[in-house]
């Protein structure tokens, strides 16, 4: 049992607004499903290209790095249950610029993902009209999230049941094959280390969904027991879903072949000679986006609320709806953004920055756990030092496009942030030398 998952109306809690309805049970499954989305549809084909026969080598590193930034993240979610995630506790550990830093990096990131994910659902549902299709999914889920959070669990919930039984699907009609060669899965003199750290780049992307049970803070039960037992079980079952469908992928496919796959797992069911598989999979990757997106809105609309809570955002999105107890003007403004965004162009060549400000946002959390002392129940020195590290160093060896143009995103936010310090100084400054 994962706890108390019992989460009714009458035994939830009021904090700040946002009312505190969400179990283990529930938290974990809105871990798994932000992680166990379009990804691992997608993912493993560049991660071949890139590490070859290391590929696996590169699912280790991604899963060491994504354990520190979990570990990290649980402790310091525990310490601070508000909404935010790494920009709070960048905020109260390492101070204002590194906290805006961290949600600058995740609002605008997040944002091109979630466009991603809809037109990855258009895509994968009615290719002719997948901007129409995106939009579509865009504003069912925004209502979702608007009518409150544990209706967001509850679909959650069924996103990840379909999914899972579909990646199960495609690891059983692989392994029950005559498909299968076990010397794919021995290493060759393809692996470089510049190939497998830049495959454990593309691959972490697939854990980073855990971010979104921290930053629920503010809407989880008993925070400081929830979280720390959430993180990792949703992180642990991921793990072994990945390692699993990597090792049957590898198996049937071999890493050439799997690298020059369009749709992977597609690839996989057609070789294993389970071709009656092929729709399932392409329902199961539509799902997979959808519950990706789910869970995204959810953690841009609240770092969103806590960005306009401190006003480096509009402050009127700090309001939450006096029913519902959700950051309704936020979470409308995502949507918005979003649909506009998805609907006018193919964002998937931007995922690229979204992949280099979550290492930014994630190396700017391990900071922050650094700072724990042992009565704040620090996590141990090695972990946040490691995921500090792993993190710019994975970040840094992403392409190189995807390095710049992160780096151009983090540069115009730094830049605000200073614009908006000065705007803010100058009236006390003049007022001090009128005195």
């Amino acid at each position: 049992m994962l706890g108390d998952d019992h989460t009714s109306a009458t035994h939830a809690t009021v904090t700040g607004g946002l009312r505190r309805s969400l179990g283990v049970t529930d938290a974990v499954v809105i871990g798994l499903g932000a992680m166990i989305g379009a990804g691992i549809f997608a993912a493993l084909a560049p991660a071949a290209a890139a590490a070859g026969s290391g590929l696996l080598i590169g699912l280790a590193v991604a899963a060491v790095v994504a354990y520190c930034n979990a570990t990290s993240s649980a402790r310091l979610a525990a310490r601070y249950p508000a909404s935010g995630g790494t920009y709070v506790y960048g905020r109260e550990r390492l101070g204002e610029f590194f906290g805006y830093l961290a949600g600058w990096a995740f609002v605008v990131g997040k944002t091109a993902s979630c466009a991603a994910m809809a037109l990855t659902v258009g895509l994968y549902v009615w290719p002719q009209y997948a901007h129409a299709v995106a939009v579509a999914a865009l504003v069912a889920l925004t209502a979702v999230n608007y009518a409150g959070v544990q209706k967001s669990a509850w679909l959650t919930r069924g996103i990840v049941a379909v999914v899972l039984a579909v990646l199960a699907a495609v690891v059983t009609a692989a392994l029950g094959s005559g498909a299968t060669d076990t010397a794919r899965l021995q290493f060759g003199s393809d692996i470089t280390v510049a190939g497998v750290l830049q495959a454990g780049g593309l691959l972490f992307f697939a854990f980073a969904g855990y971010a979104r049970i921290a930053t629920l803070g503010e809407e989880v039960r008993a925070p400081q027991r929830t979280i720390p037992r959430a993180i990792p079980t949703a992180l642990a079952i991921t793990l072994i879903v990945y390692a699993a469908v990597a090792i049957a992928a590898l198996l049937v496919l071999g890493p050439q072949q799997l690298a020059q796959a369009a749709a992977p797992l597609t690839e996989v069911v057609r070789a294993a000679g389970a071709g009656w598989l092929e729709p399932v999979v392409r329902l199961g990757a539509a799902v997979a986006a959808l519950g990706s997106l789910l869970a995204l809105i959810l953690g841009v609309s609240r770092t969103t609320l806590a960005m306009a809570r401190d006003r480096h955002l509009p402050h009127g999105l700090a309001a939450v709806h006096p029913r519902f107890a959700v950051p309704h003007r936020a979470e409308i403004a995502v949507g918005v953004i979003v649909a506009v965004v998805a609907a006018t162009a193919d964002v998937r060549a931007a995922i690229g920055f979204s992949s280099f400000g979550v290492l930014v946002y994630y190396a700017i959390a391990n900071a922050s756990a650094a700072t724990l002392t042992r009565a704040e129940n620090r996590p141990p020195r090695l972990i946040p030092t490691l995921g500090l590290i792993g993190c710019l160093v994975l970040a840094f060896t992403l392409p190189l496009a995807s390095v710049l143009a992160g780096a151009s995103v983090l540069a115009t936010g730094a830049f605000v942030y200073g614009l908006r310090r000065i705007l803010t100084d100058a009236p006390a400054r003049s007022d001090d030398t009128a005195h």
